[in-house]
């Protein structure tokens, strides 16, 4: 296994990666996640023998990098995405082989395996082009055969996938999943979390330099607390609504849709027909409304001046949702109803019974969300709460 043990390392003074320890056994693929400039990249160049650590150990299959630096390469090998890591005046098939021999492999054996790695990057019919006019992701996919030529015990995957297409993206995961059944130890830096859940059994998350959280993809949401989340909207929330959504369950939320953005205003001053609210969007509101504001908008506003007629409704949009705003019959005890959203994070199947106690309620649901927890939320909430403990 690769393990690191309080490893620490700075540049000019500043710490990149403090008192971080990680353990890579074989035959599984572990992720290493978190925020820009977190030290991802760091530690993988580190585990590489890229760099060497200020202080902390490393060990590679037993062996210290420092000291037996040749041994440690022809086990591992690194995979980094946006980074020219092969030659560009040289094509794709000399840029195998050179780097073939450079681990020593028998000619016959590094031959069929060249073969075998353009085949699986999509390469075959350039491989007597020159890189230099390859595109981006034809270097990057040859970028992956390189990090394949010498069969590594250890593979560092920095970001692989980025700027491939779909299926060559598809593909390179297959592979990877299938190395770590062979019994090859894989580790995986990516910004795309679908990847990171679909292949990592163990995924450790960092920020500023420094271990925060380990686990499975869904302990990690577990740990964090995030839960699946429902969001129902409502044309109208009546008071009778808004009481039976609060008491379904104390978590949840009432948020007016002007809070959302689609913020509806009262014409004020005197008029003759029928009540007016029209809708307008932040930072274009004329001096003559009075503009709603997230966080002071009540599930029920009085409207102002006198007035007569029929009902009035303006829509205000919440996602191409309905934001009903209901006047009542003219006269100076109207109201305006606003539209809302019922929102509850929940770790149970609520959806069903949230929407039903709405409708018994009198509510008339426009739309309704259900957004699973995501491995996103919790390396979010965890970046949160390191950032809070600094601050």
């Amino acid at each position: 296994m690769i393990e690191t043990k309080h490893l620490r390392k700075e540049f000019g003074g500043k710490v990149a990666v403090e008192d971080l320890s990680l353990t890579i056994p074989r035959g599984r693929v572990t992720g290493l996640l978190g925020l820009n400039g977190a030290g991802k990249t760091t530690t993988i160049k580190i585990l590489a023998t890229l760099l060497r650590p200020t202080s902390g150990t490393v060990t590679v299959g037993g062996l210290d990098p420092g000291n037996t630096p040749h041994t440690v390469r022809r086990r591992i090998n690194l995979i980094a995405g946006g980074e020219r890591m092969v030659y560009a005046r040289m094509t794709g098939r000399e840029n195998l082989w050179y780097f073939g021999q450079l681990y020593d492999i028998p000619g016959k054996v590094l031959k069929s395996r060249i073969g075998e790695l353009l085949e699986l990057v999509g390469l075959t019919a350039a491989a007597g082009t020159r890189v230099e006019q390859y595109s981006r992701g034809m270097t990057q996919r040859l970028s992956i055969a390189r990090g394949l030529i010498n069969d590594p015990d250890y593979l560092l995957l920095d970001e692989p996938t980025l700027g491939l297409d779909a299926p060559i993206a598809r593909d390179l995961r297959k592979v990877v999943a299938e190395l770590a059944e062979r019994g090859k130890g894989v580790l995986l830096t990516s910004h795309y979390l679908a990847e990171v859940e679909q292949l990592c059994e163990h995924v450790y998350v960092i920020g500023d330099g420094r271990h925060l959280a380990e686990g499975s993809p869904g302990e990690l949401m577990a740990q964090t607390g995030c839960h699946r989340r429902v969001r129902i909207t409502v044309s109208e929330l009546t008071p009778e609504v808004e009481a039976a959504a609060l008491a379904f369950d104390d978590r949840v939320r009432i948020i007016p849709l002007a809070e959302s953005g689609g913020g509806a205003v009262e014409r004020r001053g005197a008029r003759s027909g029928p009540g007016v609210v029209e809708r307008q969007r932040a930072g274009s509101v004329p001096d003559s409304v009075e503009r709603q504001t997230a966080g002071s908008v009540p599930s029920s506003v009085e409207r102002r001046g006198a007035g007569s007629g029929p009902a009035a409704v303006e829509g205000a949009g919440l996602g191409g949702g309905i934001a009903g705003r209901v006047l009542t019959d003219g006269g100076a005890g109207d109201v305006i109803r606003t539209g809302a959203v019922i929102e509850l994070s929940h770790p149970g199947d609520v959806a069903g019974a949230l929407t039903k106690a709405v409708i018994a309620a009198g509510g008339e649901p426009s739309g309704l969300e259900i957004a699973e927890p995501s491995l996103e939320d919790a390396i979010l909430a965890l970046s949160d709460r390191s950032m809070a403990v600094v601050a």
